[in-house]
C-alpha cells in the first residue's frame, strides 16, 4: 500500500497548496491512501466543517487533528458526522469523534489511522499515549485485520515522539510525528519493520515563524511584549510530509521518503513508482 502524511496545514496558503498539488501527486505517485493533519487549517488554529470539506474534497482520504482539536466549534458537532475525521485517542474522555478507525483503500485493504497526544511540554495535560496506543494496537494486530496501520503522534518533545516509534515498532507500518512544523531528517525503518519520521512538517508558508507571519513573533521574542494577533503567512506553501510503502501480508514498511513540494524547501518525494 502507498501511503501518502501530509503534516499540518497551516492556514489558508496550506489548505491551497494541498487543493493545487495533492490531486497530481495521487496520480503522479499512485496513491493508495492520504492522510492530512488539519489541525492549524483554519486560521492556523483547529479546524472549521468548510475547511475540513476543501481538505477531503482535494484527496485527503482522513484528517488527523491534535490539542487544537475544537478550537473552532463547529468541529464538536461535524466531527460525528464526518466519520473521515480523527481526533486524538487519549483527549478528554467526553471529546466528540474516536480517536482512531479502520479504512478501506479504494482496493478494499484495511488501514487503521490513529492519532495520541504527547504530554512532555504540552500545556494540558493528557491522558498516558502509551498506554492508548497499546490498547488499540492489540485489538488490531498489524497483518491482521489491517493491512496497515498508522499513528500520528502529536506533540512537542522529539524524545517523546522517538520513543513511541520503538514502542510501536513492528506493530505499526509508521509512526509520524506532528505538531511543531519543522521537518526532521530522520526518516527510517526501525528494526522490526515499522517506518519512522520524528515530525513531517508543516503545509504552510516557510518564509514564516512556523507558519505564522513573522511580525508579531519576532516582536514578543525581542521584546517580551505582545501588540497583536499571530496570523498565517500567507506566501507560497511546501507541502511537507512523509510516503510510505507498506508490503500488504505483514503490514510492515518497505519504503520510505520524506516529502516536500512546492514552497521554499528543497523538493523531495519518492521515485516515480510504477
Amino acid at each position: 500500500m502507498r501511503i501518502l502524511f501530509l503534516g499540518d496545514v497551516m492556514g489558508r496558503a496550506g489548505r491551497q497548496a494541498v487543493v493545487d498539488r495533492l490531486p497530481a501527486l495521487r496520480d503522479a505517485w499512485r496513491l493508495d491512501f492520504v492522510v492530512i493533519n488539519g489541525e492549524n487549517a483554519s486560521n492556523g488554529a483547529g479546524l472549521t466543517a468548510d475547511h475540513a470539506k476543501v481538505l477531503l474534497g482535494a484527496g485527503a482520504d482522513c484528517l488527523t487533528l491534535g490539542d487544537h482539536a475544537f478550537d473552532q466549534k463547529d468541529m464538536m458537532q461535524f466531527i460525528e458526522s464526518e466519520t473521515r475525521i480523527i481526533r486524538p485517542l487519549n483527549y478528554a474522555k467526553a471529546a466528540p469523534g474516536r480517536g482512531a478507525r479502520l479504512f478501506e483503500d479504494r482496493r478494499g485493504r484495511k488501514i487503521l489511522v490513529g492519532q495520541l497526544l504527547g504530554q512532555v511540554f504540552m500545556k494540558r495535560p493528557f491522558d498516558d499515549p502509551f498506554s492508548h496506543a497499546d490498547a488499540v494496537l492489540r485489538q488490531h494486530p498489524l497483518g491482521g485485520n489491517a493491512q496497515a496501520i498508522l499513528l500520528d503522534m502529536h506533540c512537542e518533545a522529539t524524545s517523546e515522539k522517538m520513543a513511541m516509534g520503538h514502542f510501536c515498532d513492528g506493530k505499526a507500518s509508521l509512526v509520524v510525528g506532528t505538531h511543531t512544523h519543522v521537518p526532521t531528517a530522520d526518516a527510517q525503518i526501525l528494526p522490526g519493520g515499522t517506518a519512522f519520521l520524528s515530525d513531517a512538517g508543516m503545509c504552510g508558508d516557510y518564509n514564516s515563524v512556523i507558519g505564522m507571519d513573522k511580525a508579531e513573533p519576532l516582536r514578543r521574542f525581542v521584546t517580551g511584549m505582545g501588540k497583536g494577533r499571530f496570523t498565517p503567512a500567507l506566501e507560497e506553501a511546501t507541502l511537507s510530509g512523509v510516503f510510505v510503502e507498506t508490503d500488504d501480508r505483514t503490514g510492515k514498511a518497505k519504503e520510505i521518503k520524506m516529502v516536500r513540494q512546492g514552497g521554499r524547501l528543497e523538493a523531495s518525494g519518492p521515485d516515480v513508482v510504477s
